[in-house]
């Protein structure tokens, strides 16, 4: 009794649908995790307003204040709060003992591809440094770093009132940054150097990043300015960066 030939037109459509099954189960899997560490995030965030933010209001006006020992009894690697004025970031931040932790979990140290938003490990968390960065990832449902892209529109570059970053701090004065260049790149780490050995070279890293800029701020920066960075991916692209930088003014 002959054997009967797999044949080669049965054999590549069979291959082309397994392969295709594979794609879609593993596709289908990272959408749902991606909406279940969502979901998640956004919990965490409501939680983190409920308990840490303390509204004082008085004849004269409104003041808002953040509860940090609530926050370092939920998250011991507290530092501090970032609020981007004219965006929907307004989180506190963390800083370890690398750059890696934050990128894969969340403000309650769980597992979570939203991950947190984190200072540079290299960095000293008095933002005693020439350039102090803040990570996270940009989300598309506009958590973390997600809405940091709005500092592309035209409507918020036209409001002067928004190019402001203010940090919150426990420990170290609370202090308020004026942003002179945003922009979106192909991935590269050139701007996030933290140390500078001369002034010049410090002055020649200004120059760069604000020849970047996808709008001209009309603020100066010498030498003797301290300056914070704000790094995240673009649209959820991982070869591509959204940056926005900001200069020391209280």
């Amino acid at each position: 009794m002959k054997k009967r030939k797999f044949s080669k037109h049965i054999f590549l459509p069979l291959v082309l649908f397994i392969l295709g099954t594979i794609i879609f189960i593993y596709s289908f899997f990272n959408i749902c995790k991606w909406f279940i560490d969502s979901k998640k995030t956004k919990s965490i965030i409501n939680e983190i307003n409920e308990y840490s933010i303390i509204t004082n209001t008085n004849s004269d006006n409104t003041t808002t204040n953040i509860d940090f020992s609530a926050l370092n009894q939920k998250n011991s690697d507290t530092v501090g709060w970032i609020q981007v004025v004219g965006t929907e970031v307004n989180y506190p931040f963390t800083q370890t003992t690398d750059n890696d932790f934050y990128l894969t979990h969340s403000f309650d140290k769980k597992n979570n591809s939203a991950g947190w938003i984190f200072l540079d490990y290299r960095n000293n968390s008095n933002f005693a440094d020439r350039n102090s960065i803040i990570y996270a990832h940009g989300r598309l449902d506009n958590t973390m770093f997600g809405s940091l892209k709005h500092t592309l529109d035209e409507n918020w570059l036209n409001d002067s009132s928004s190019h402001k970053i203010n940090i919150f701090s426990q420990n170290n004065p609370d202090t308020t940054w004026e942003i002179f260049s945003v922009y979106h790149i192909p991935a590269t780490d050139d701007y996030t150097k933290v140390t500078f050995k001369t002034d010049d070279e410090f002055s020649n890293f200004i120059n760069m990043i604000k020849n970047r800029s996808f709008y001209n701020f009309n603020v100066n920066i010498n030498a003797s300015d301290n300056i914070i960075t704000l790094s995240t991916c673009y649209n959820n692209n991982s070869n591509e960066r959204m940056v926005v930088h900001a200069k020391l003014i209280k």
